[in-house]
């Protein structure tokens, strides 16, 4: 178990501030060892027209530590998705006519699971109702550290229970948009008061949800919140939330728990945005252009 700050709320939850400070005293598992100590992280998502929301999110996983990578795919672009990325081993799954992965892939993604020490769900997944009807066949068999992201909520939407027997070993990544749409709610009440949705989808489905956007909030069941600030409008890009989303994940294969792989990952894609922005411009950075921030921001912030 590693260390937590801690936050004795005097009249009710309370949300704070994440900053540098805070999460050293939170400080993850330590990197130290082999690639087979730092865990395998497998990556589910794509679709035939989408192929490149794997290889961001894989990438980013890797870059946040994780000490070895499987990247689960449409068959069509397994192949030139494994050049790509030389660091990863690539399945590449049955998919339908409409260039999904099909549910008949679900057998194959459980097996290769058993050997890996966290599932990121959902990158480049383009048809909810395609990926609820797969989900349903996979993440009620895992039992390992799950991160659900963009699209593949609506697999929490459909089944707000459905990774409660995780155990709170689970994060739900999403948008405003995806945020809204698992709680039920309109986008505008999440825009108004995002960190109190976010509690709600905790609490009701037993999971850690990072939301971002303008307001980056981290929400864990039993009320406690983070709220993050930064990151600036050139995170706002096509990808970039495929990278949150590996950073997560790469840290929970390394070790870390679901609220404090939530709250460092949303701070890091915060933080290097910030680094590009100062770079390259306040906006016009590729989702691309991320990952490789990934090594500093974390170094930085371990000093």
């Amino acid at each position: 178990m590693t260390a937590e700050p801690t936050t004795e709320p005097t009249t009710g939850p309370t949300t704070e501030l994440l900053t540098p400070g805070r999460l050293r005293e939170w400080p993850l598992p330590d990197a130290n060892g082999d690639k087979e100590s730092r865990g395998e992280l497998l990556v589910l998502g794509g679709t035939r027209t989408q192929p490149g929301a794997v290889l961001l999110a894989g990438e980013a996983g890797l870059r946040a530590g994780a000490g070895k990578l499987a990247l689960a795919t449409t068959g069509t672009t397994s192949a030139p998705l494994g050049v790509a990325v030389p660091e990863a081993q690539v399945l590449g799954l049955a998919e339908d006519a409409a260039g999904n992965l099909a549910v008949t892939a679900a057998d194959a993604v459980v097996g290769r699971c058993a050997s890996v020490a966290a599932v990121l769900v959902g990158p480049g997944f383009g048809d909810p109702e395609a990926s609820v009807e797969l989900l349903r066949r996979v993440l009620p068999r895992l039992e390992l550290p799950v991160v659900v992201d963009a699209v593949a909520s609506a697999y929490l939407t459909e089944e707000p229970r459905g990774l409660a027997h995780l155990g709170g070993r689970a994060v739900l990544t999403v948008n405003v948009t995806e945020l809204a749409r698992t709680a039920g709610v309109d986008e505008s009440d999440v825009e108004d008061d995002p960190v109190a949705v976010a509690r709600e989808v905790a609490e009701r489905c037993g999971v850690v949800v990072l939301c971002g956007g303008t307001e980056k909030c981290v929400a864990e069941p039993g009320g406690r919140a983070w709220r993050i600030d930064g990151g600036g409008p050139g995170l706002g890009v096509s990808g970039s939330g495929d990278v949150q989303a590996g950073i997560v994940a790469g840290l929970v294969a390394r070790g870390a728990e679901a609220a404090q792989a939530a709250a460092w990952g949303g701070y890091l894609h915060a933080r290097i945005g910030e680094r590009l922005a100062a770079a390259v411009g306040t906006v016009g950075f590729l989702a691309r252009e991320l990952p490789p921030q990934v090594p500093a921001a974390l170094a930085e912030l371990a000093q």
